[in-house]
């Protein structure tokens, strides 16, 4: 397996040097070709190792790199542990990095930069790829600086434009704080267990429950507060309730950058992380309690958002931020094998709907407004069959007692059924949340559905698009649609639709019984609570079956509201336009952080700039003192004549004058 998880990790990587420093000189067809075919290899040789794992013919293994750090107590190696969390991770940022990578080809095809981009994009992988088969904190905190970087990079691929600048910094700047909280958690770790090596930890931790540490001057439960500080980076780099303003911001950058952060790399580390470190969250119940909150609050708050949004990458984004809660109450009420599951098949129809997206747009002339989309179901019927697997997958549609459904149903129930299972007032409560968030993600999911590929052709409203086309007299003297005509993406871009298809019908169908039910599949790599899942598929059938009937409820509101009486949604916002307003405008999250920290961020700037450097340095600076001097070395320069009977003069003149003033 050693040299296997070698070319794993690294081919990503060798292939964005390559990429990036060749750049034009390699040309766009070299560049491209190197970054995916060593993403295609790093996906082919990680099916085997995961499958291994469900077979049960592979064990954890520890792959030692090179020698890193020995400073007196602290020693950690670079190496890459590979277990079955890592195994699971390994195929789901492989297999949708390397469909992204091939996605690209058809998407950037006309972008002048694309050796840069796919070198981002390989980058960003082996960024991640660090992250999860670190066997250590330092080396998890090198991969989750550098998925912050390559996302930078890639939001703000579009340098040219002002609001691509602006998302990458938002996304930087809002990550740097949870990250801050992230940093303190690694320190205390280190100052309880004087190691930052993973297993060593995770093997100490129950002895350390109940002990205690002092912060910010009281005496805490020391589990409880590292365990808080480390979920606090998880909640900047998987956009929980508070760090999330960053996330749909980041639609700024292309289409495929969307799908990789969303459905394989930056987001999900945070639900890695926390299930990595479960045997120490274990001894934290206040943080798990934390967790469980965060999550389920952040899933019904997303979900909220996505039913007012227009822009369809805007709304899928709100939709990944409402799963990774699910994700996380799931982890929060102890049954990560759950969350982790869910992460896998959402992989797969998230990256199918962002991709899909992609093509609508790709088809609409760069449209993203969905009130100018209508009628594309015949028009990109490939696109439109791709994207109702994946609402389908999202949506959760599936028969319990029929035993079959789209991999959401099995992933999303799952997390319902273990939250109800679990019992607690807290647990019970984001069960409600999750069913109120699955009643608006159908809504929104079919909505979406609705407005882009039924109803009447609307596109022939969009100026953007007629003003973007270009007519041949032919065509302006037989047009019956403005102009423009959608078209079917190219196959570089369908095939990628077909295979995360496959995903988003089948993954939980075939994985279900492995990722939910077989302890020995999670044995050594998370806590696995075994009781918890006997009550999980002990709930009763009106838990089992919330989800379907909540699906049910949102796929008829959507076409209610936006096929057969298209102008309820004008009513409603007339009616309830305080409520919509507020919702639509996210809560008014980024209005209350530009007003509490953008704008005195801002002001303590200019009092720097105008008090400190003009007022104080420069006065006193540039313009004080070496003014001074300044002055002063022209002045002298004007007496240097060149002549040695002056400067004799001179000498003499200041003899006499020394002379005087000793004798007076």
């Amino acid at each position: 397996m050693q040299t296997q998880i070698l070319l794993i990790v690294f081919a990503p990587l060798l292939a964005a040097v390559i990429a990036g420093l060749g750049n034009r000189m390699i040309g766009n067809f070299a560049a491209k070709s190197i970054t995916t075919g060593a993403l295609i290899l790093s996906a082919v040789l990680s099916w085997p190792i995961f499958l291994g794992f469900i077979a049960g013919t592979e064990t954890a293994e520890v792959v030692q790199v090179l020698k890193w750090v020995e400073s007196g107590s602290l020693s950690f190696d670079w190496a890459l542990q590979v277990d079955t969390l890592t195994a699971v991770m390994l195929v789901v940022i492989n297999t949708v990095s390397a469909i992204v990578h091939i996605y690209s080809w058809g998407y950037m095809e006309e972008d002048p930069d694309q050796p840069r981009f796919f070198a981002y994009l390989s980058l960003f992988t082996f960024a991640m790829l660090m992250l999860v088969t670190a066997d250590n904190l330092v080396q998890m905190f090198f991969g989750w600086e550098g998925v912050g970087l390559a996302s930078y990079l890639l939001i703000g691929f579009w340098f040219k434009k002002p609001s691509a600048n602006a998302a990458a910094i938002k996304a930087f700047v809002v990550n740097r704080v949870g990250d801050l909280g992230f940093m303190l958690g690694i320190f205390g770790t280190y100052l309880v267990f004087q190691t930052t090596s993973i297993p060593e930890i995770l093997a100490e931790a129950p002895a350390m429950s109940g002990s205690t540490i002092t912060f910010v001057g009281m005496r805490l439960y020391a589990m409880d507060i590292l365990c808080i500080l480390l979920f606090i980076g998880a909640m900047g780099k998987s956009a929980q309730l508070g760090l999330h303003t960053w996330l749909p911001d980041a639609m700024e950058g292309p289409t495929p950058v969307s799908a990789l952060i969303h459905a394989a790399t930056m987001v999900t580390a945070g639900v890695f992380m926390v299930c990595r470190l479960s045997p120490m969250f274990e001894t934290a119940p206040t943080a798990l309690m934390v967790v469980t909150v965060i999550g389920a609050a952040t899933c019904f708050f997303a979900a909220t958002i996505g039913t007012t949004q227009w822009d369809i990458k805007r709304v899928i984004a709100y939709s990944t931020c409402s799963q990774l809660g699910y994700m996380f109450f799931a982890a929060g009420v102890g049954a990560y094998g759950v969350a982790m599951f869910h992460l896998f098949t959402h992989a797969f129809f998230k990256a199918l709907l962002f991709l899909g997206a992609g093509s609508v747009i790709h088809a609409m002339h760069h449209e993203q407004d969905m009130r100018y989309y209508g009628g594309l179901r015949k028009r990109i019927p490939f696109t439109f069959y791709a994207m109702l697997a994946g609402t389908l997958a999202i949506t959760g549609l599936g028969v319990y007692h029929l035993g079959v459904g789209f991999a959401g149903f099995w992933s999303k129930d799952a997390v319902l059924e273990v939250a109800f299972a679990r019992g607690t007032e807290i647990s019970v409560m984001s069960f409600w949340l999750g069913v109120g968030a699955a009643l608006l993600t159908s809504f929104y999911s079919w909505r979406l559905m609705f407005l882009t590929f039924w109803g009447k052709p609307r596109w022939i409203e969009s100026e953007h698009i007629q003003h973007s086309v270009h007519k041949t007299p032919e065509q302006a003297g037989e047009d019956t649609t403005g102009g423009y005509h959608p078209h079917e993406s190219p196959v570089s871009m369908l095939v990628p639709l077909g295979l995360l298809g496959i995903g988003a019908v089948a993954a939980g169908q075939v994985f279900a019984p492995s990722f939910l039910d077989d302890a020995a599949f999670w044995a050594g790599s998370i806590f696995y609570n075994e009781p918890l899942i006997h009550a999980m598929h002990a709930v009763p059938y009106w838990v089992k079956y919330s989800a379907l009937v909540v699906m049910l409820l949102g796929f008829a509101g959507a076409y209610l509201a936006y096929i057969a009486k298209p102008d309820i949604p004008a009513k409603f916002v007339a009616t309830f336009r305080g409520l919509h307003n507020f919702v639509y405008h996210k809560w008014y999250f980024d209005e209350l952080y530009d007003r509490i920290f953008v704008k005195p961020a801002f002001w303590l700037g200019r009092q720097f700039w105008k008090l400190g450097d003009i007022g104080t340095i420069d006065r006193f600076g540039p313009n004080g003192i070496a003014w001074v001097v300044d002055r002063s070395a022209v002045a002298a320069k004007s007496i240097q004549s060149g002549y040695l009977y002056t400067y004799a003069l001179i000498m003499l003149l200041g003899l006499v004058a020394a002379i005087t003033y000793v004798l007076l």
